[in-house]
């Protein structure tokens, strides 16, 4: 039998605790990982904005886990073309998307071609998005405080201001 390849997709932005149990929780059920990483452009397209950590420095935050065998810059939402793309085995996702209507047929189209699908408990007590509100809620409270002209914004193609 061949070597077990899983893929663990995310934006991986603003990196935490609950990235980290996802990729070390998959680590677990494969030979080898894969990080599928959303490009900046990926993300603004399924989020409406842009990620507060540009790709390059996301990249080699991920790269960097020791759980992570490699990456994949996601420039496609469609799961069915990044297996195609990497050629995955199975596919690690948190619970929080489990029974959701787009899992749901994930699942049913990944079983046609031999995929399994894992989910993993969601870290409920972080998340970028939790990070990311704490990290505005702290600026508009103390805007000449210790962050104020600290904090890198983003713009498309990876710069920043």
């Amino acid at each position: 039998m061949g070597e077990r390849l899983g893929y663990a997709p995310g934006v991986f932005d603003l990196f935490h605790v609950g990235h980290l149990n996802i990729l070390r929780r998959a680590r677990d059920h494969c030979d080898r990982l894969v990080a599928g990483v959303c490009s900046d452009e990926l993300v603004v397209h399924l989020k409406g904005r842009p990620p507060v950590v540009p790709l390059a420095e996301r990249l080699q935050i991920v790269r960097s886990v020791r759980h992570v065998d490699d990456v994949h810059v996601a420039t496609v939402h469609d799961k069915i073309e990044i297996w195609k793309e990497v050629g995955f085995d199975v596919i690690f996702k948190g619970d929080d998307w489990l029974g959701t209507d787009v899992w749901t047929a994930l699942e049913a189209e990944f079983a046609r071609v031999g995929v399994e699908v894992v989910y993993f408990p969601y870290t409920v007590h972080t998340s970028s998005t939790l990070l990311r509100d704490a990290l505005r809620l702290l600026g508009e409270e103390n805007p000449s405080g210790p962050l104020a002209g600290r904090l890198a914004v983003p713009r498309p193609g990876g710069t920043e201001s």
